[in-house]
């Protein structure tokens, strides 16, 4: 018998090393490096190679006429169409943000339409699952349930059950009596994700599985596990807001531009349609700190308010506080408006924010940062049917940004008459009902402060 050997693995991004060490050399991680059994294969007679001919690619039967409706339509749009059978979807978020919730929404909504739906759970009893679905109206003879934790296991359930489509809830929760260590170790997360990855093609069932997320909001296990899966869902918001988006990180079947949104009630998850006035509702026009922005999620234009705070401040060190933004692009802008913009910010708070709990990576809401501090730090509102969007860059021009004639018509359709932003660039800025003012660098753009 060859002799085990053990290695240290990193428990968030899967480095191996031979030794223990305090800090993971791959992703820089301290403490993570977790002691686990490899067993050595066992050798064995060289195989004899044959030669085998593939097929050509017209002979290839499409999976696009295949694609299986989730019953839920801003979802099937991010999935690119529906679930392709033998697929695998890997859905990560925070705990709590409603992943359970919305995959026991997907279970009944395939159940009604007759399909048999498997929902193992890792995580909770079979009551705790039944409450859930009783509270969102999820019950229905097709949608089936089980408890597992044990890899052997829930294949015997997958193979007795043979659904249409099987939910795993989650990969963290899975183990194999094949390799040591126990639930949640990069090995383990690795193996189950595999074996549940091969049966899902072979039996051509769609599996969705839940994977839990780290702290800095990436998703846990190894990275193997993303490259494994057809499609990675991300599911952010805040745990005590309303809203929460679904965006597709990876998809082999279809776009990673959609964006799905929707509400938490107490009836589960319902689709937002119109998201631009449901994170305007509140919003108090004339107040100063406030500025709308006109914002792409995907392919999809939404209208969101950045409001900001200055208030002075009496220690040594003044504070910089970002929501929903990229911290550090927040304090480039906050260098660019005070060197070059000259407004005053040294020994003065400043809080930034997007108003409902979404989170905007793009730089174009660098020119409604800027507006907003301004707008707070000089006590002038903004004029209530102005809405911006635009990069700044370190010298205090404004530059252009993709997407102008969506950003538009969605400032169109929601009642908005002026915009403001650069256009220096070669797209149509032509949009009836919206007056498009040109911004060359900073000194234009606080001109609408004082109007």
């Amino acid at each position: 018998m060859p002799k085990a050997k053990s290695a240290y693995l990193c428990q968030s991004c899967g480095h191996s090393s031979p030794k223990w060490l305090g800090q993971c050399p791959d992703c820089g991680e301290w403490n993570t490096l977790v002691e686990e059994v490899v067993r050595a294969s066992v050798g064995g007679k060289a195989v004899e190679r044959i030669a085998i001919q593939a097929p050509d690619i017209l002979s290839v039967q499409s999976l696009d006429a295949r694609r299986e409706p989730t019953g839920i339509p801003a979802l099937d749009a991010v999935l690119g169409g529906g679930l392709v059978p033998g697929s695998i979807v890997l859905v990560g978020g925070e705990p709590g943000i409603g992943k359970s919730t919305l995959l026991t929404q997907v279970a009944a909504a395939m159940a009604h339409e007759g399909e048999v739906v498997l929902y193992i759970s890792g995580e909770e009893s079979p009551s705790q699952v039944r409450m859930r679905a009783e509270r969102i109206g999820a019950l229905s003879e097709n949608f089936r349930l089980a408890t597992s934790t044990d890899l052997e296991e829930t294949l015997a359930i997958l193979r007795g059950t043979e659904p249409r489509v099987a939910i795993v809830d989650s990969i963290q929760t899975m183990s194999s009596s094949e390799l040591e260590g126990g639930a949640g170790g990069v090995s383990q997360v690795r193996h189950c994700a595999s074996v549940l990855h091969a049966f899902a093609k072979e039996a051509g069932i769609a599996m969705f599985v839940v994977g839990h997320v780290t702290k800095d909001g990436s998703l846990a296990g190894p990275k193997v596990l993303e490259h494994l899966v057809d499609c990675v869902l991300v599911f952010e918001g805040e745990g005590f807001g309303r809203l929460r988006t679904i965006r597709a990180a990876k998809n082999r079947f279809g776009s990673v531009d959609e964006l799905a949104v929707f509400e938490m009630t107490e009836s589960g998850l319902s689709e937002v349609e119109n998201p631009s006035q449901l994170l305007l509702a509140e919003r108090q026009a004339g107040a100063p700190g406030s500025c709308v922005f006109a914002a792409m999620e995907g392919r999809r234009a939404v209208l969101l308010e950045v409001q900001a705070l200055v208030s002075p401040n009496y220690t040594q060190s003044p504070r910089r506080t970002v929501t929903g933004l990229d911290f550090n692009r927040v304090l480039l802008t906050l260098g660019v408006l005070e060197k070059r913009g000259g407004v005053r910010l040294a020994g003065q708070d400043v809080f930034v924010s997007v108003v409902g709990g979404l989170t905007v990576r793009e730089p174009a809401a660098d020119l409604a940062v800027l507006l907003a501090v301004a707008s707070a730090a000089k006590g002038a509102a903004l004029p209530e049917d102005l809405v911006v969007f635009g990069e700044v860059g370190l010298t205090g021009e404004i530059r252009s940004v993709g997407s102008v004639g969506a950003r538009l018509k969605e400032a169109a359709r929601m009642g908005f008459r002026r915009a403001a932003t650069s256009r220096t660039g070669k797209q149509d800025y032509s949009q009836p009902g919206v007056t498009v003012g040109g911004l060359r660098n900073i000194a234009d753009a606080l001109s609408l402060v004082s109007e």
